[in-house]
């Protein structure tokens, strides 16, 4: 279950201050104060429309980055892995013949 509700009232006041300060510059003389408010209430749901579509957008962006990350995480060059291996094979050989050595020295 969801911890938080999905509506922030704190965002819908500071959208409905937007909203009305937004209808109070595009007043015109005798627009009643009902006209005003309805055109205040469909600026801001038109806010409340974008809010949500620019976070819809974000949420997919970062979707599809994360998936890009985790594919290239997950995809290993070829060559890198050779090189790899070639690197770790002749270590153990060297510290073979490395003791042997030592091991010839010290019995003389």
């Amino acid at each position: 279950m969801a911890k938080y509700s999905k509506r922030h009232p704190e965002a819908t006041e500071k959208n409905q201050e937007e909203a009305i300060k937004i209808a109070r510059g595009i007043q015109k003389q005798g627009q009643t104060k009902e006209q005003t408010k309805l055109i205040a209430q469909g600026i801001q749901k038109g806010i409340e429309q974008y809010k949500k579509q620019h976070k819809s957008k974000a949420r997919d962006l970062n979707k599809q980055l994360k998936s890009l990350e985790r594919s290239k995480e997950n995809a290993v060059d070829p060559e890198t892995i050779e090189t790899i291996l070639v690197k770790q094979h002749w270590l153990p050989w060297v510290l073979l013949a490395i003791s042997w050595l030592i091991f010839g020295f010290v019995q003389i």
